[in-house]
């Protein structure tokens, strides 16, 4: 006799019903809403047309460092990085070498502070999946999941003791890509639509990357030619059956003089060091991943760590008063207004301007890979994400504010049969 599911579960603090429905969770790695209405206007995208026009069309906002990690966590846990602890791709461990600190990647689950929503989902008896386009993020979102979870950078190496499924080349039908193409998120789509062709799946959330956004405009043609691609994936999951969420973990924006085109960069650390001293304060870039090719480590949100003896407040004045800068808020400040775990920020929270990004010693960044200008993201500018879903969603009208990290929570509780 098959064991029934429960009717819900309680991750975090709220409450999801278990999918009667598969139900598929997206997050378009850098999808500024523009680029959808761009593609929807050229005629490219008919269905991600058809989602905006009788389906659900919403904008909400993604947590701040507008950044992968902390964004992709909040979406599969439900609840900001106050609460689950991811507060970038990459940061200062105090209690790392033996207390001295270090400087490390945010991809262990050891950082995690809270469980997913998948994991949960799994854990009460539902199928899940999850597929992400690299590797940095397959173990925190895999966290705990008795499912399927595979990235499809190292597909070829995936198993069924480690991932929940072998062969995946095959099945997918396509080659492993490289790191640096379009093609790395079409393996996601196309592997997404493959496992719901041949498996049980109730709840999938798949995972993109932004090489694309950080070199494509809105409405230019490689940007058309990618959510002309995602649009077909789309519409054969919609065909399948399957309720449609579709969120991003960031916008993106052009971070160039638009006359030459160099990069706007603000060197923190080189000032710092010029300010105070080599090396006596430290700038972390929480943009900093393996993939910094197609962005130099440039984003538009730095934290700083300062020496004790140092007036923070007047050096905060300072760096406010620079050209680029948007704003400084220190430590308090910033883990209350962004919802950050205090512990793992600096002393200052640096946020650029739309189009400035921030740097740390301008000799430390290696520009060589921009093949085009830089387009970045990190900062308030780039909050604004889409919230689309392929059916109608009643939301009660005293939700004002939606995050991106509500798209589960509506999919699973929201959606018209």
């Amino acid at each position: 006799m098959t064991a029934r599911l429960p009717h819900a579960i309680d991750v975090n603090g709220r409450h999801y019903s278990m999918p009667t429905t598969p139900t598929v969770i997206v997050c378009v790695d850098g999808c500024e809403y523009d680029y959808l209405e761009a593609a929807v206007a050229v005629g490219v995208a008919p269905f991600i047309g058809k989602m905006l026009a009788s389906g659900t069309a919403l904008k909400a906002d993604c947590v701040i460092p507008s950044f992968t990690n902390p964004n992709n966590l909040s979406i599969v846990c439900g609840v900001p990085p106050s609460v689950h602890g991811i507060c970038g791709n990459y940061f200062f461990d105090r209690d790392a070498n033996g207390g001295k600190g270090a400087e490390v990647m945010m991809n262990d689950p050891a950082y995690l502070r809270a469980g997913t929503i998948l994991a949960a989902a799994a854990a009460a008896g539902a199928k899940v999946a999850v597929v992400t386009a690299k590797d940095k993020l397959r173990r925190l979102l895999g966290w705990q999941l008795d499912g399927i979870c595979f990235s499809a950078e190292k597909a070829d190496a995936a198993t069924l003791a480690e991932n929940g499924i072998d062969d995946v080349p095959a099945l997918v039908g396509l080659p492993v890509p490289d790191v640096y193409s379009a093609a790395l998120s079409e393996f996601v789509f196309a592997a997404g639509v493959r496992l719901l062709e041949t498996r049980k799946i109730d709840l999938m959330y798949l995972s993109t990357t932004d090489y694309v956004q950080h070199k494509c405009a809105p409405g230019s043609e490689g940007a058309n030619a990618f959510y002309a691609m995602m649009d077909g994936y789309l519409a054969r999951l919609d065909t399948l059956g399957a309720n449609i969420g579709l969120t991003a973990d960031h916008g993106m924006n052009a971070k160039h003089d638009p006359a030459s085109g160099a990069p706007n960069v603000v060197y923190l650390q080189d000032l710092l060091d010029e300010w105070l001293g080599h090396a006596k304060a430290r700038v972390i870039l929480p943009i900093t991943d393996p993939y910094v090719v197609h962005h130099g480590a440039l984003g538009s949100f730095a934290t700083i760590y300062l020496p004790r003896e140092l007036n923070a407040v007047a050096l905060a004045a300072r760096l406010a008063a620079l050209p680029g800068i948007s704003m400084v808020l220190d430590n308090a400040a910033a883990s209350e207004r962004f919802e950050l775990p205090s512990d793992r920020i600096g002393d200052l929270v640096v946020i650029g301007e739309r189009t400035v990004v921030l740097g740390t010693r301008e000799k430390e960044h290696d520009l060589s890979g921009l093949t085009v200008p830089l387009r970045s993201h990190g900062g308030v500018s780039e909050q604004v994400v889409p919230l689309i879903f392929n059916r109608i969603a009643t939301i009660a009208p005293e939700r004002t504010r939606l995050r991106n990290f509500d798209v589960i929570e509506i999919a699973l509780n929201h959606l018209d049969a």
